[in-house]
């Protein structure tokens, strides 16, 4: 089980396994010091930043649908593939992270390239 691997300059670590994963249930792990949300809808794996850019509180404990993630609190949702905000009260996006499948494992990276 790979704990960490390098593509293209990106530098990816282990997130959780699929298993781990349910269908449209966000699934809040940190790398790195860096809170994300990891996501599979629609057979597919997302991963997003945990924290809502309007009122900085938990995505991972939101409902997933269409592709898009929704704030608990205030309802402002965001989409999975591009970080964007659908509308009020929430108007910047949130960060997206590269996400790779190797075997069982969901390896996401949160490092910045320079």
């Amino acid at each position: 089980m790979p704990a960490a691997e390098q593509s293209a300059g990106t530098s990816f670590v282990r997130a959780c396994g699929l298993a781990e994963l349910a269908d449209d249930a966000p699934h809040r792990v940190e790398l790195g010091g860096v809170a994300v949300s990891v996501v599979r809808t629609g057979g597919q794996v997302f991963a997003i930043s945990d924290v809502c850019s309007h009122a900085n509180v938990s995505l991972s404990e939101g409902e997933v649908e269409d592709c898009r993630i929704e704030c608990w609190l205030h309802g402002s949702s965001f989409d999975l593939r591009t970080g964007d905000p659908s509308g009020l009260p929430a108007t910047r996006p949130v960060p997206v992270y590269p996400v790779k499948i190797v075997g069982d494992d969901v390896l996401v990276s949160v490092t910045q390239e320079s």
